[in-house]
C-alpha cells in the first residue's frame, strides 16, 4: 500500500489555507457535480503511465542526471467554504509574487483549487492564457483525500473523482484554455484508495521533493536558505501563492532565483520534468 505521505516539515505548508494547522474541522462533502461522461484532464501533455493495478502514478523529481533543471511549484489555495473570509477581505491571491516571476521571466506550475479560480477569474484566465505558466489542478474544494490530513475536511472516496473534475470546469469556466492532466492531493495525503480512485481522471499526481516551509512564514531568507539548501537536479518545490497565507514567498524568490541560476539550474514547468521521465516514474 502506498505510504501516506506526511511530511513534518510541510504541516504547515500544506495546510496554507487553513486558519491555523492545527484546527480540526467537522468533515464536509463539496456539491457533487454531474457526473463526466469523459476522463476531465487534457491527453496531449505528458503523464506518467498509469502505476501497479492501475492506480493514478505519482511524480516527485525529474531525473538526477539529465542537466540542473528545477521546477518551481505554487499551490492558490482556498477551499470551498472560505468565500466568506474572501468577502471579508482576506487575500487568497498573490498578483505582486505572479508579477516576479513574470519579471525575472520563471516559468512555474501553479497548482490551483477550482474554488480559488471561481474567486480570481481573472487572474486564473491571465496565468492560464500565459505561456510562461502552466495550471494544475489542486482540487475543487482543497479538501482532504485521507482522514487524518492536517485538520482538513475530507472528500469521501465517491466524490473524489468529482472534486477533481469539478476544478477542471471551474477552469474551463473562467477562461483556462489548457489545463495540465496534473493533480496534487490537497495536504500532499494520499492512499491506496484515493489513487484508485482517481485512476479514470487520467491525471498524474504530482507531489515534490523540495518543502519551501512558506506557509504562514514572515522571514524570506529562512524561506530561501530551505529551498536552496534542498534543491537537486530536477527537484519539484513546493511554494504557496497565498498572499495572506504566504506573506513572504515572493521576496524569497527574488533570493532563490538569481542564486539557482548562478548554480547553474534552468528553470522549467513540471511537464517537461515529466517528459523527461519518458512516461515512467
Amino acid at each position: 500500500m502506498i505510504t501516506l505521505v506526511r511530511r513534518a516539515a510541510a504541516v504547515c505548508a500544506l495546510g496554507a489555507a487553513l486558519t491555523a494547522c492545527a484546527t480540526t474541522r467537522p468533515a464536509q462533502q463539496p456539491p457533487r457535480p454531474a457526473p463526466s461522461a469523459s476522463p476531465a484532464a487534457p491527453s496531449s501533455a505528458p503523464t506518467l503511465a498509469p502505476g501497479p493495478s492501475g492506480l493514478t502514478p505519482v511524480f516527485h523529481n525529474g531525473p538526477r542526471t539529465r542537466g540542473r533543471t528545477v521546477a518551481l511549484t505554487f499551490d492558490a489555495d482556498m477551499t470551498a467554504d472560505q468565500g466568506p473570509r474572501a468577502a471579508a477581505g482576506e487575500r487568497f491571491d498573490h498578483p505582486r509574487l505572479i508579477a516576479t516571476l513574470r519579471a525575472l521571466d520563471v516559468p512555474a506550475t501553479v497548482f490551483m483549487t477550482g474554488r480559488w479560480a471561481e474567486e480570481y477569474p481573472d487572474q486564473a484566465r491571465s496565468l492560464g492564457r500565459d505561456p510562461l505558466f502552466e495550471v494544475a489542478n489542486h482540487s475543487y474544494s482543497h479538501y482532504a483525500f485521507t482522514g487524518d490530513c492536517y485538520g482538513l475536511p475530507t472528500v469521501s472516496a465517491d466524490r473524489m473523482r468529482a472534486d477533481v473534475e469539478r476544478a477542471y470546469a471551474a477552469f474551463r469556466k473562467v477562461g483556462v484554455p489548457d489545463p495540465m492532466p496534473y493533480f496534487r492531493f490537497p495536504g500532499g495525503c494520499y492512499d491506496r484508495q484515493a489513487l484508485k480512485a482517481l485512476a479514470p481522471a487520467g491525471v498524474t499526481a504530482v507531489q515534490w521533493d523540495v518543502v519551501g516551509g512558506d506557509a504562514f512564514a514572515t522571514d524570506a531568507a529562512a524561506v530561501a536558505r530551505e529551498v536552496l539548501d534542498g534543491v537537486r537536479p530536477g527537484s519539484v518545490v513546493v511554494l504557496h501563492c497565498t498572499r495572506s497565507a504566504a506573506p513572504a514567498t515572493e521576496r524569497a524568490v527574488r533570493t532563490i532565483v538569481p542564486e539557482l541560476r548562478r548554480q547553474g539550474y534552468r528553470f522549467v514547468k513540471v511537464s517537461e520534468l515529466i517528459a523527461a521521465t519518458g512516461g515512467r516514474a
